[in-house]
């Protein structure tokens, strides 16, 4: 049993994580950051939660950079072969979900 107050997490790094679980090869992490990710595609699907803070997640759709902001309690949701990168605005808590070694 663990209790997590994710808005008091804040990691020595941008994007140090604190893993909460691993189920069945499923990792859900909780990060801390305050400077942008890099573009990506995870191997797998990926569940992005904003929990504090915004998030100016980037996006390609068909050869095009799309954007949105996220707000707490947001959801991004990539499936297999998304292009993104999360550009946080200021400091913000993300829950992730994701392949277990997945970037």
């Amino acid at each position: 049993m663990k209790i997590i107050r994710s808005l008091e997490f804040k990691a020595d790094q941008a994007w140090g994580a604190k893993d909460i679980a691993n189920m069945n090869g499923i990792s859900t992490r909780l990060h801390w950051t305050d400077k942008p990710y890099k573009w990506h595609i995870n191997d797998g699907e990926e569940v992005f939660v904003v929990l504090g803070g915004q998030v100016k997640m980037l996006y390609r759709e068909e050869g095009k950079e799309k954007s949105t902001l996220l707000n707490p309690g947001d959801i991004f949701y990539a499936t297999v072969g998304t292009e993104h990168v999360a550009h946080p605005v200021g400091e913000a808590r993300i829950l992730v979900v994701e392949k277990e070694g997945s970037i």
